[in-house]
C-alpha cells in the first residue's frame, strides 16, 4: 500500500513540476497579508511584495517586487508624499483607500487594483485575469482597456497623437534620418495619459530599465507597461480636468527654471560653423539682412580633433575674443559637447579622470572604451556624484571662453557600433547598476551635470543646456531637440506632434531642427517651417555636415521675404511667450499645447487631419500647413476663433477648407484672450520701445493671464526681483483689470497700448473713472511696426481695431468699455 501511495505521490509531484516548468510566466497571485499603515497599505501575495501609497489627495503610487522592496531611489521624483486624510477600510475580499478625490480598491484574490471616481465611475482597472506578472525579470502590468479608450504622450514617441493600437519600447537611441514610425528615439519619458467616457487619468512607469508600453498592439484585451528588470512602480493621477493631470506629474518631476530670454530668440546652427571668419560672416549677414537673431552654435568643428575642452587653434585663435565679438553684435554663443573623453595620454581632462577614477568600467574594473567622433573615448560616470563634480569643474572652460550655452548631444550613450556591452558598471549614486538600468538615465545625468557646472561657473547667470537624450524629470535641467531629422514635409509635421507630446509628458522647452537636419528642403519647404518654427519654444535653424547651406537667405528672395515676418512676429510676441515660459516653471504646463490639453473628450482633434494643430500656450492656435497645399481643412475646437490677420470670426466645432497663400501660416486666436506684444528689436539685447502693446478679443468667456517680466538673465528673480501682473478680462461685466503689480523688478514699459479686437461700436474707455476715447486703426501682425500697414496690409491682411495708450503705473487698473 505504501508503495501504491509513493507511485502515485510521484507520478502527482512529476506532474506538478512538469506543469510548473512548461509554465515561464510567474503570476502576483493572491494576498496573504495586509499591514494598514495612516495613507499607506503594504501587501504580500503568493509571489509578490506590494506598496500602495497615497502621495496626495490625486496621486496613489504603487510599488510591486518579487523581492522584499528595496530602499526608495529615483533620479525622476524630486518630491514626498503630501499629508493627506486618509480612509483605509480592510474587508475579507478587498482593501479600499478613499481620498476626497480617488477611491483606490485592491481585490486580493487574486491581487489586482482599480480606480474610481467618488461618484463610482470607473476609472482605470487591471486585467482581471492577468494583473501583473513576470517573464523572467521583465515584468508587466496589464490594464483592461475601455472601450473607445485613447492614449495620449509618452515624450518623443513618433506616430499618431492617440496612440491607440501602437506599441512602443524605451531605450535611448541614436538614430539619424530616423523613419516616421521609429520607435525608439532618443529620450525616454515612460508618463502616458489615458481617455476614455469623459474620464481622464496619468500613468508613469518611473522605472529605467528598457521599458515597453502597448496600447493595444497586437491584442484586443489589455493596454500594458512593463520594465525589463527592477521593480513596478508606477504613479497614478487622476483629476477630471487633463491639465491639472500634467501639473501633478511635474510636481512628482520637478518644473523648469525659467531659461535666459536670449535662448528664445531665433538660433543659427550648423554642423560646422568654421573657422572664426565663417562664424563672424553669419553672423553679420543675419544683421544685415535684418533677420533677428540671438544665438549662434558651434558644432564639433570647433575642438582640436574632437576633443572636450579644447579649442581648434588654427580655427579659432582667440574664443573670448571671438565669443566678445558676437555678443557686441547680439549673439550668444553655444557649443556642443559629447560624453566621450578622447583617450590621450597628457591631455589635462582626460589625465584628471584617470586621476579622479570617474569614468564608467567594466565589471574586473578596466575602464569601457568606445569610438565616436574623436576616436576611442571613456566616458564619465554621470550617475556617481564624483563624475558630476569633475563634469562641473570642467564645463567652467566654457564660461571662461565666453560661451553662454551647453548643448550635449550623443548622450544616449551613442558610439559607433551601437552595442556597448550590457556589463558596464555605473556607480547609480552608490547602488551599483548595470548598463540595462543606467542607459536611460545616463543622458538626463549628463544635462544636470552640465546645467549645474554652469549654474557653479558664472556669477549669477542662467545658463542654456539642450539636451538630445534624457529621462523623466529631465526638464529641470535643460531643453530638449528632437535629433537628426530629415528634410520632408511628413517629418516638418511629425516634429509637431513630437513636441506636442513631449508637451504632454512635462517637457516645455522644446525644439527640431528647421528645414531637417539631413537631406535638403525645397525653398517652400524652408519656408513653412521657418513660419512654424515661429511658434516653437526653441527656435533654431540646423543642417548636417557637407550639404547645401541652410541660412534663411540661401533659398532665395521670395523665400527670405515670406519667411522674415514670422522671425519678426516671434520678437515681438516675447512678452507673451516669456510669460507663458514663468507659467510652465509654475503649473508644468507647456509652451507647445496639444488641442486635448483643453480639448480631451472632442473625438475631431484626434483625426489625422487635425491632430497636427496645436496652441502656443493658451491664446494662439497654428495650424500647420505642408509646402505642397493649396488648401487647407482647418478644424476649431468649441469657442470662437479669430483669424489673427484679419480678425475674421470662426465658430468653435466647425471645420473650414481655406485657401493658402506662402505668405501666410494659419494662425486663429481663441475668444477673450490676452497678447501682451513689443515692438520688433533685432536681439534680445536690444530694448523695444517703451510701450507694452496688450492686445485683448472679445469673448464671451472669463479669461486671465499672468504678465511676467524680470531681467532675463539672472537668478535675482528667486528673491522677488521680478514684474508680475494679473490681468483679467471679464465680458458679463464689461471690464478689463491690471491687477496691482507684484515684485521689485520695474518693468521696461512705461506705457501700454490698449488694442481691442472685435470691440466693434464701443467709442471710450473708463479707466479708474477717467473717460479716454478709442482711436479706430489697422494692424498688420506681419508688418515689421505693426501699424504701418501701407506696404503690408493688400498682402498679409490687416484687422480693424480700437486703440488707447495708458500709463503702465504699478496701481491696480480698472477699464470700462
Amino acid at each position: 500500500m505504501k508503495y501504491i501511495i509513493s507511485i502515485v505521490f510521484v507520478i502527482i509531484t512529476g506532474t506538478f513540476h512538469q506543469v510548473n516548468a512548461q509554465n515561464p510566466v510567474k503570476e502576483i497571485g493572491k494576498v496573504t497579508k495586509v499591514e494598514i499603515g495612516s495613507q499607506s497599505v503594504n501587501i504580500t501575495t503568493d509571489n509578490a511584495f506590494a506598496a500602495i501609497t497615497v502621495y496626495s489627495t490625486d496621486i496613489v503610487r504603487v510599488r510591486i517586487d518579487k523581492q522584499p522592496l528595496q530602499p526608495d531611489f529615483s533620479y525622476a521624483v524630486i518630491s514626498q508624499p503630501v499629508k493627506t486624510s486618509v480612509h483605509i477600510s480592510e474587508s475579507d475580499t478587498a482593501v479600499i483607500l478613499l481620498t476626497d478625490s480617488l477611491k483606490t480598491v485592491i481585490q486580493k484574490d487574486p491581487f489586482s487594483i482599480a480606480f474610481y471616481s467618488l461618484d463610482g465611475n470607473l476609472i482605470n482597472e487591471d486585467e482581471t485575469g492577468l494583473t501583473t506578472s513576470w517573464v523572467g525579470e521583465e515584468v508587466t502590468a496589464y490594464k483592461k482597456m475601455q472601450d473607445g479608450e485613447r492614449f495620449i504622450g509618452l515624450g518623443e514617441k513618433t506616430g499618431n497623437l492617440d496612440r491607440n493600437g501602437s506599441g512602443y519600447t524605451n531605450w535611448n537611441s541614436d538614430v539619424p534620418a530616423y523613419p516616421l514610425d521609429k520607435d525608439p528615439l532618443y529620450s525616454t519619458i515612460p508618463f502616458y495619459i489615458g481617455i476614455h467616457h469623459h474620464v481622464n487619468y496619468g500613468i508613469f512607469l518611473d522605472n529605467t530599465f528598457q521599458s515597453d508600453f502597448n496600447f493595444g498592439a497586437s491584442n484586443d484585451r489589455f493596454s500594458s507597461f512593463g520594465a525589463r528588470g527592477g521593480e513596478l512602480n508606477y504613479y497614478f493621477i487622476y483629476h477630471t480636468r487633463l491639465a491639472d493631470i500634467i501639473t501633478s506629474y511635474t510636481s512628482l518631476t520637478g518644473r523648469m527654471k525659467l531659461p535666459p530670454l536670449w535662448s528664445l530668440g531665433y538660433q543659427q546652427n550648423r554642423w560646422s560653423y568654421y573657422p572664426e571668419a565663417e562664424v563672424m560672416r553669419i553672423a553679420q549677414t543675419l544683421r544685415e539682412k535684418k533677420i533677428p537673431a540671438d544665438g549662434i552654435t558651434l558644432d564639433i568643428h570647433y575642438m582640436d580633433r574632437y576633443q572636450l575642452f579644447t579649442w581648434d587653434k588654427d580655427r579659432f585663435p582667440d574664443p573670448p575674443a571671438m565669443t566678445k565679438k558676437l555678443k557686441d553684435l547680439g549673439f550668444h554663443t553655444t557649443v556642443i559637447v559629447d560624453p566621450g573623453i578622447k583617450i590621450e595620454p597628457g591631455a589635462p581632462a582626460y589625465e584628471l579622470g584617470l586621476k579622479q577614477d570617474v569614468y564608467i568600467k567594466y565589471p574586473d574594473g578596466k575602464y569601457y572604451a568606445g569610438q565616436v567622433w574623436p576616436g576611442w573615448c571613456n566616458f564619465t560616470d554621470f550617475t556617481s556624484e564624483k563624475g558630476r563634480a569633475f563634469w562641473r569643474k570642467e564645463v567652467k572652460f566654457f564660461s571662461d571662453n565666453g560661451v553662454s550655452g551647453i548643448w550635449n548631444d550623443m548622450n544616449e550613450i551613442a558610439t559607433w557600433g551601437q552595442k556597448m556591452p550590457s556589463n558596464i558598471i555605473f556607480d547609480y549614486d552608490g547602488r551599483k547598476a548595470s548598463l540595462l538600468e543606467a542607459h536611460n538615465v545616463y543622458g538626463m545625468q549628463m544635462a544636470r551635470s552640465s546645467y549645474e557646472g554652469a549654474v557653479e561657473s558664472s556669477t549669477n547667470q542662467r545658463p542654456f543646456v539642450l539636451t538630445r537624450a534624457g529621462y523623466a524629470g529631465l526638464q529641470r535641467y535643460t531643453a530638449i531637440w528632437t535629433g537628426d531629422n530629415f528634410s520632408s514635409d511628413d517629418h516638418m509635421l511629425l516634429g509637431v506632434r513630437l513636441l506636442s507630446s513631449l508637451g504632454l509628458s512635462g517637457v516645455p522647452f522644446t525644439g527640431v531642427d528647421i528645414g531637417g537636419f539631413i537631406g535638403t528642403a525645397s525653398p517652400e519647404l524652408f519656408t513653412r517651417w521657418m513660419q512654424l518654427g515661429a511658434f516653437f519654444p526653441y527656435y533654431r535653424d540646423h543642417k548636417q555636415y557637407d550639404s547645401k547651406a541652410s541660412e534663411p537667405w540661401t533659398f532665395g528672395e521670395s523665400a527670405l521675404d515670406n519667411l522674415r515676418p514670422y522671425v519678426n512676429l516671434r520678437y515681438k510676441l516675447l512678452p507673451y511667450l516669456y510669460s507663458v515660459f514663468y507659467e510652465a516653471t509654475q503649473n508644468g504646463l507647456p509652451v507647445v499645447r496639444s488641442l486635448a490639453i483643453d480639448n480631451a473628450f472632442d473625438p475631431k482633434i484626434y483625426e489625422t487631419s487635425f491632430q497636427n494643430q496645436f496652441c502656443l500656450g493658451n491664446a494662439l492656435m497654428i495650424a500647420p500647413v505642408v509646402s505642397t497645399q493649396d488648401f487647407a481643412k482647418i478644424y476649431f475646437p468649441k469657442t470662437t476663433w479669430y483669424d489673427l490677420y484679419t480678425d475674421s470670426v470662426e465658430t468653435g466645432g466647425s471645420e473650414k477648407i481655406i485657401q493658402l497663400s506662402m505668405k501666410q501660416l494659419p494662425v486663429y486666436v481663441k475668444e477673450s484672450s490676452i497678447i501682451p506684444m513689443q515692438t520688433l528689436v533685432q536681439s534680445t539685447a536690444i530694448m523695444p520701445s517703451d510701450t507694452l502693446i496688450l492686445h485683448i478679443y472679445k469673448g464671451a468667456i472669463v479669461n486671465t493671464f499672468i504678465y511676467y517680466e524680470d531681467d532675463g538673465q539672472t537668478f535675482d528673480y528667486e528673491k522677488g526681483v521680478y514684474y508680475k501682473r494679473v490681468i483679467t478680462y471679464n465680458p458679463s461685466q464689461k471690464i478689463i483689470v491690471l491687477d496691482k503689480t507684484e515684485g521689485s523688478f520695474h518693468s521696461k514699459f512705461k506705457n501700454i497700448l490698449l488694442v481691442l479686437h472685435g470691440f466693434d461700436g464701443a467709442k471710450e474707455i473708463n479707466i479708474n473713472n477717467q473717460s479716454i476715447n478709442l482711436t479706430e486703426n489697422k494692424i498688420s501682425f506681419l508688418s515689421p511696426s505693426s501699424f504701418d500697414t501701407k506696404e503690408f496690409s493688400d498682402n498679409l491682411g490687416a484687422a480693424s481695431v480700437l486703440t488707447a495708450v495708458i500709463k503702465n503705473d504699478t496701481g491696480k487698473i480698472t477699464i470700462k468699455y
